[in-house]
This record gives C-alpha cells, sequence and structure tokens, in this order.
C-alpha cells in the first residue's frame, strides 16, 4: 500500500561517463599474476557490445581490481555492468563490484557494455601493470600525503599543512578537499582556505599527483570549525521522530536535490532521513541507482555547500549531497531503505539465508566510500509472508529472523528499522508474520497508514486514502490508522517503537458527481506522474479540500474527487499520535510538499 514512482529501468546507465571498446590484441606474453583481454562480442552497426575479462594467472587470490585505457574521441559506451567505471576525458577506469573483486588463481571474472564508435583501446593497465601481466616500471601512484594539521583559525578561512607523499617520478600537485571536494590544487605542501563560514564545522583531507598526472589516496582527514557565528541549532524535537523519505529518482523529472532539503526549511525540522531505495537482489543488498547514488556531478547551485562537484572527488551524487547536509545539520540521522514496492521481491531469497543477507547488507552500507553518510539500514519489505506486486511464501518467521540477523551484524549502536503494513483487518497483513518477535530487534516500525483506499478501484467507492479512524460507510474495516496501531500495540509492539505515516500526495477519481465519500466513479483522475496520484503542492491549489472525514481533508472540484492531508489535518493526527504514545511520524516523501514545506512544519511542531 505504498506509492512508489521509479525511474525507468537503466535510466541512470545510460548516463554513466563510459567509453566504448573495440579490438584489443592478445597478451603479448605469458602473465606473471593477471591478465586483462577484451572481446567484442556483438556488433549492430550503430552499436556493440563489448566484454573485459581479468584472469587471475598467479598461485595466490587477488582481492581487487582496476582496469584503465586510454580511447579515441568518438568512441563511447552507453551501458555496462558488473563494474564501476569512470573517465576523465579519453582515460578510463574500471573497478570491481562488491561481489567480483575476489578471483582465486586459475579463476578468471568479465564484465561488459554497450558501446558506440569504432575506436579500439590502447595503454591497457591491470592493477597498475601492463594487462599482458607484465610489471610496468616507474609509473606507481604518489603515496598519501600526512593528514593536514589546521592553524591561524578565523570566522572565514583556515590554513593547512601537511608532509609531502612520495613517488618515483616525483610529486606534481596536491589537490586540497573540503568536505570531499577539490577547492584548490597547488604546489606546495600548505594552502589557506577562504570564503568559509563562520561557526561551521568543515572537514579537510589532501591527495597528491605525480607527473604523469596519477592521483594517490587520500590522506586522512582534520575537522575544523571556524569561528564566530551560530548554526542553525537542532530542531526543538523532544523524543519524538520525525522522519521522511527522500528518493534517489527524484533528482530526475523532479528535479528535487537534498539541497531543497535546506531551502524550504525543511531540514532544521526534521530527526531522520530514509534514503529510499536499495535493490534487493541475489539474496543481497545491491545499489539502486548508482548514478544518482554516488555518481552524479551536481552544479554549484545545486549542491547543499554551494560547490560544484568536480569529475575526480572521491564521492559524488546524491551520497555526498547527505554528507554536506550532515554537516550543516550534525543532528540529522540517514538512513538507507532497502526493497520498497519494486524491489520487496527479492526478500524471498534473502529470508533463506537471513545471515549472508545481513553481511551484504552491513558492506554496502558500511562501504568506505560512503560508511559516514548512513546511521543504519531500513528494510521495506511489501510484503512479508503476503501479497504486494508479487506474493510471498517465506513464512511468519522470515520476517523475525531477517530483523535479527540484521540487528546482529549491525550492532547495538545503528538504527535498524523496518517500514510495515497498516492492514489492521482480521487476517490480514499485520497477522501474516511476526512482527511481535522482529520488534526486539527494531528502533521502530515505519507503518505504513496510507494508501489504503485509491483508483486501483476504478469505479470506486471514493474514500480516503488515509483515513485515522473508522466512519459509516468505510470500503473495509481494519483500513484505517487507528485499528493498525490498535492490533500493533495488542500484538506485543511498544506504542514508541510505532511511527504513523503522513502521505504528502492524494489519491483521486474522475467521472464523479458526489462531493461525500462513498460516490462512483468512471476511473483514476489524471496525475502529472501517474494516473490517480497527484503531489499535494499541486491540489492544494488545483483542487483545494471540500470537506474533512475521519481525519483527513478530500476535495470535489469538478468531476475529480481527491483525498490529501493538509497542515490542519496532519495537526490532528500529530495530536491523536501523542496521545497514543507513539514515537513519532514519518512521511513519503519530500518532493510533494510546498517549496516552503508547509506540510514538514505542520509534521514538526504537532509533534513538539
Amino acid at each position: 500500500m505504498r506509492f512508489r514512482h521509479r525511474a525507468a529501468a537503466g535510466f541512470a546507465t545510460l548516463l554513466l561517463p563510459l567509453a566504448g571498446l573495440v579490438g584489443l590484441a592478445s597478451p603479448a606474453q605469458a602473465a606473471t599474476t593477471a591478465t586483462a583481454t577484451y572481446a567484442k562480442t556483438q556488433d549492430w552497426g550503430t552499436g556493440f557490445e563489448g566484454k573485459w575479462t581479468v584472469k587471475n594467472t598467479g598461485t595466490t587470490a587477488i582481492s581487487s581490481w582496476t582496469i584503465e585505457w586510454d580511447f579515441p574521441s568518438g568512441t563511447s559506451v552507453t551501458s555496462a555492468w558488473d563494474a564501476d567505471v569512470t573517465s576523465s576525458g579519453t582515460h578510463w577506469t574500471a573497478k570491481n563490484k562488491s561481489y567480483n573483486g575476489s578471483i582465486a588463481p586459475g579463476a578468471s571474472v568479465s564484465f561488459g557494455f554497450n558501446g558506440a564508435g569504432s575506436g579500439s583501446p590502447s595503454n591497457c593497465k591491470l592493477n597498475g601493470d601492463s594487462c599482458d601481466g607484465t610489471t610496468v616500471p616507474g609509473d606507481a601512484a604518489p603515496s598519501a600525503p600526512g593528514t593536514p594539521t589546521a592553524s591561524s583559525v578565523t570566522d572565514t578561512s583556515v590554513k593547512l599543512s601537511w608532509s609531502a607523499a612520495t613517488d618515483d617520478k616525483g610529486v606534481k600537485n596536491y589537490d586540497v578537499l573540503r568536505d570531499g571536494k577539490v577547492v584548490s590544487t597547488v604546489t606546495a605542501t600548505s594552502y589557506t582556505d577562504t570564503g568559509l563560514t563562520a561557526g561551521t564545522d568543515y572537514s579537510y583531507t589532501v591527495q597528491a599527483r605525480d607527473t604523469a598526472d596519477q592521483t594517490g589516496p587520500v590522506s586522512g582527514s582534520v575537522a575544523v570549525h571556524t569561528t564566530g557565528g551560530t548554526t542553525d541549532p537542532p530542531p526543538t524535537t523532544g523524543d519524538k521522530v520525525k522522519l521522511g523519505y527522500f528518493t534517489e529518482w527524484g533528482i530526475y523529472g523532479r528535479n528535487y536535490n537534498v539541497k531543497n532539503l535546506v531551502t524550504s526549511g525543511s531540514a532544521a525540522k526534521i530527526t531522520h532521513i530514509n534514503y529510499a531505495f536499495g535493490n534487493v537482489t541475489n539474496g543481497q543488498c545491491a545499489i539502486g541507482d548508482s548514478y544518482a547514488d554516488y555518481d552524479k556531478a551536481f552544479t554549484a547551485d545545486q549542491s547543499v555547500s554551494g560547490v560544484a562537484d568536480t569529475w575526480d572527488q572521491p564521492l559524488r551524487g546524491n551520497f555526498n549531497q547527505l554528507r554536506e547536509l550532515k554537516a550543516k545539520y550534525p543532528n540529522i540521522k540517514v538512513i538507507w531503505s532497502f526493497g520498497g514496492w519494486t524491489w520487496s521481491g527479492g526478500f524471498a531469497q534473502a529470508a533463506a539465508n537471513p545471515t549472508a543477507f545481513a553481511d551484504s547488507c552491513y558492506n554496502l552500507v558500511k562501504d568506505s566510500r560512503w560508511a559516514d553518510v548512513f546511521d543504519g539500514i531500513d528494510i521495506d519489505w511489501e510484503y512479508p509472508n503476503a501479497c504486494g506486486l508479487s506474493c510471498d511464501t517465506s513464512g511468519a518467521a522470515a520476517f523475525k529472523n531477517v530483523m535479527s540477523a540484521l540487528r546482529s551484524k549491525f550492532g547495538s549502536s545503528a538504527l535498524v528499522t523496518a517500514a510495515v503494513t497498516a492492514d489492521g483487518s482480521s487476517g490480514g497483513k499485520i497477522e501474516a508474520a511476526d512482527y511481535a518477535g522482529a520488534a526486539q530487534y527494531v528502533n521502530w516500525y515505519n507503518v505504513m497508514t496510507y494508501d489504503f483506499f485509491g483508483a486501483w478501484d476504478a469505479q470506486g467507492p471514493t474514500a480516503p486514502h488515509s483515513p485515522l479512524t473508522s466512519y459509516s460507510g468505510i470500503p473495509k474495516a481494519g483500513f484505517t490508522t487507528a485499528d493498525a496501531m490498535a492490533k500493533y500495540k495488542a500484538i506485543g509492539v511498544p506504542a514508541s517503537k510505532l511511527l504513523i505515516g503522513i502521505g504528502f500526495y492524494g489519491r483521486g477519481w474522475t467521472g464523479v458527481t458526489q462531493d461525500a465519500p462513498g460516490g462512483t466513479a468512471t476511473g483514476a483522475a489524471a496525475g502529472t506522474y501517474e494516473q490517480g496520484i497527484e503531489d499535494y503542492k499541486v491540489l492544494k491549489t488545483s483542487c483545494p479540500a471540500t470537506g474533512t472525514i475521519a481525519g483527513t481533508a478530500y476535495a470535489h472540484c469538478g468531476s475529480n474527487w481527491w483525498s490529501y492531508d493538509t497542515p490542519s489535518t496532519i495537526a490532528g493526527k500529530m495530536s491523536w499520535a501523542k496521545s497514543q504514545g507513539l514515537g513519532g511520524a514519518f512521511f513519503w516523501e519530500f518532493s510533494g510538499d510546498t517549496s516552503n514545506g508547509e506540510l514538514v512544519s505542520a509534521i514538526s511542531s504537532g509533534l513538539s
């Protein structure tokens, strides 16, 4: 019962800056440790498919691999799989995924791509040596510089100094990174960064470049807090959770970036963010959209820090923007949510080996590139031992077993949460899985108290999609917030571990003549992104509320009938949540709100 608007499959992959490959000669001589060879596997005139294969020809296992090559201008790749590929001009680098870095002696792994153009790869290197297995002399990357030290800290500047890196050909210069982004390239081993904001936290690292323009590893980091000024105070939240979903695909058609949380004022009024979604496939947690997650370069005006991303900074995309947001609002915790309506089918295989699944999730969430971004993991399984987009038959204990394994792996200090059904009907989804048994392992449940009713029932009856309580004529008993919360509490889930859910959108029908709920319809009302659904920010003016029922609003305009929450109904729901002793509230999702965040404000003030 949850709205999802996924970007088209493969969209992000098409945007990755890869390059096409055609024809690479066979190895010139026998390899001593490993080789990398290329083959064109298909050619359809306007494009082609290619494959790189890395083979371990040594006697010990290889733990990771990196292939580098050059391409002539005009050759490009439109998508790739089983490797992370980046580019700098005509130079390309492919690194293994988390699941295929290890290669046993005599074994091999491959990654493929679709490409365009007619150029051939040249100057191939595998882990710094020639792709035919021979050593490339005198071509090592520089070492990491010493961790910078900070001095002369003022309201707007800081002086940084570090010990020199070493390189076989000599160090050419150093990149200075502020909060993961290059702010200057210098030849000396010191730099004064200016134009900073008073009373603000920053993190600095340094990396060296040699005369071949190879970049070495990043140094350790130094934290700097500029003097003077005042930072935005943490919101007055009491002990209530105020959590919003940020969707990875919102940066595309919706053009909603992490920075919008700042400009709307919402970042100062929340405690947690769920980043949606990571995928669940092959029994493992996996990246959902690599381009959006960690590759997209944001311009200065799109960036939380106001500094544009560069091609060679260690982390870009939404993950880096969330890092910048946390630097500005250190009270905010970010949780990576896996699954969702579209990707919940993968949980059946995950539940077959919960320990292996938990291990994969931990390794991904705690990846060194973004470990500081995430404070925990959220599981959005729709629905364990019940039906959603597909039907699950993992058994009543599967959900508890998965949450137990995640808590065991992530430890007591991490946040482990889950989005769960709000089906409070007799014999409904709450009864299908051991939510009571799993509650001991979670910090809280996000109870999805919305999408109870909608235009999937094309002829109606019209009904509010997020009723707080029951009412005369409700289409299905138990489909209310109050019923769901009462059932969870009755089976032993503490009220403090239950969050009420708010939808920042409406659901609607067309062909409706009756103003009050219960009318007939002819189908779904038109929506910007999907039939039968529309953002609150649009509906508040296009179809203003004409009445309320069961604690939520409805609107009848022309032949359309919509239901949605307003600041007023949210205030009522927050008051009810507090009276029930609930742990707080969450909402789906930020981009449905107005540009000044009026729904977030209603949640925040209602729980304070």
